[in-house]
C-alpha cells in the first residue's frame, strides 16, 4: 500500500492493528493437544454493525481487472485475505472453508474475495508469493493457489523447481514468462504493496481477514465467516466497481 492513506482510514487502522495484533497469534497457534483447529477469538455478533470499522472498507480495491481476486467487483461484501503459502492454517482455510464460501456466496454474487500476499516465513514465502502473482498474470492464480495449498504441498518446499512444477500443475501456459515474471520487479512491488498493507493493519500472523471493515484473525470456524458475510450483506449499501472497469464476475475456479 502506498504511504499516503485517506485520513478517514487512520482511526480504523489503529483499531484493526489492536485487534489483529493482539489476537492473531492466539487465533492461529496450535492447540496444546496438537490439533489443527483454532479457537474462536474474533467474536461475530448478529448485529451487522458490531466490530465493523467502515473506514477499513477502503482497503477493498474492487478492481475488475485484479487477477488475484474472485467474484464481482460490485459484490456487496468483500473479504480481503492476508495469507502466506507456507502457513499451515492458511492451507486449512483454503482447503476446508474457502471453497464453501465460494460456492455459497461468490457464485451468487454476494461475495468478492481479494487476495493479499503476506509472506512472513522468509525467502521461500517471498518466492512463492511472487510466483502466485506471476501465475495470475496468465489468468491462473486460483489454480496455482489450489496447487500450492494442496495437502502436503508446503512440506515439499517452494524452491525454483518446485514453483515451476506448481505452475505446470496449475496450467500456466507460458513457463518462460512465468519464470521471468516471478523474478521481475513488478512481482516484487506487488508483493511489497500487499505486505505493507497487512503490516499497516497490525497483522502479525496468518491468515488475517477484513470482511467489509470487520477484522478477523486466524483460520476461524466456517460459521464465523458465514455469520460475518451475511451480517455484512444485510448492512451493505450499493457499491461501485473501480471507475472505468466493468463489474464482471472474477474467475470461477474453486481454490
Amino acid at each position: 500500500m502506498s504511504k499516503a492513506k485517506p485520513t478517514a482510514v487512520v482511526s480504523g487502522v489503529a483499531v484493526a492493528a489492536a485487534l489483529l495484533g493482539v489476537v492473531s497469534f492466539t487465533a492461529t497457534k496450535p492447540s496444546s493437544s496438537g490439533a489443527s483447529g483454532s479457537s474462536s477469538v474474533a467474536e461475530v455478533s448478529a448485529d451487522p454493525s458490531a466490530g465493523v470499522y467502515p473506514e477499513l472498507e477502503a482497503y477493498a480495491r474492487r478492481d475488475a481487472s485484479d487477477k488475484l481476486a474472485l467474484g464481482r467487483a460490485d459484490a456487496p461484501v468483500v473479504l480481503i485475505e492476508y495469507a502466506d503459502f507456507k502457513c499451515g492454517y492458511c492451507g486449512k482455510f483454503a482447503r476446508d472453508t474457502e471453497p464453501v464460501l465460494i460456492e455459497k456466496y461468490v457464485d451468487n454474487g454476494t461475495l468478492r474475495i481479494e487476495w493479499r500476499n503476506f509472506p512472513i516465513f522468509g525467502e521461500e514465502s517471498e518466492a512463492v508469493a511472487r510466483a502466485s502473482w506471476a501465475a495470475g498474470q496468465q489468468g491462473r492464480f486460483w489454480e496455482f493457489h489450489k496447487a500450492a495449498y494442496a495437502e502436503g504441498a508446503k512440506e515439499k518446499g517452494f524452491g525454483k523447481d518446485r514453483l515451476a512444477a506448481l505452475a505446470k500443475e496449475a496450467g500456466v501456459p507460458d513457463a518462460a514468462r512465468f519464470a521471468k515474471d516471478t523474478e521481475g520487479a513488478a512481482a516484487r512491488e506487488a508483493v511489497r504493496e500487499d505486505q505493507e498493507q497487512g503490516y499497516g493493519l497490525g497483522a502479525t500472523s496468518t491468515p488475517s481477514f477484513l470482511i467489509n471493515g470487520r477484522p478477523i484473525a486466524g483460520a476461524q470456524p466456517l460459521e464465523t465467516f458465514t455469520e460475518a458475510i451475511e451480517a455484512a450483506a444485510r448492512a451493505a449499501k450499493p457499491t461501485k466497481a473501480t471507475p472505468g472497469t466493468p463489474a464482471t464476475p472474477g474467475t470461477s475456479a474453486t481454490p
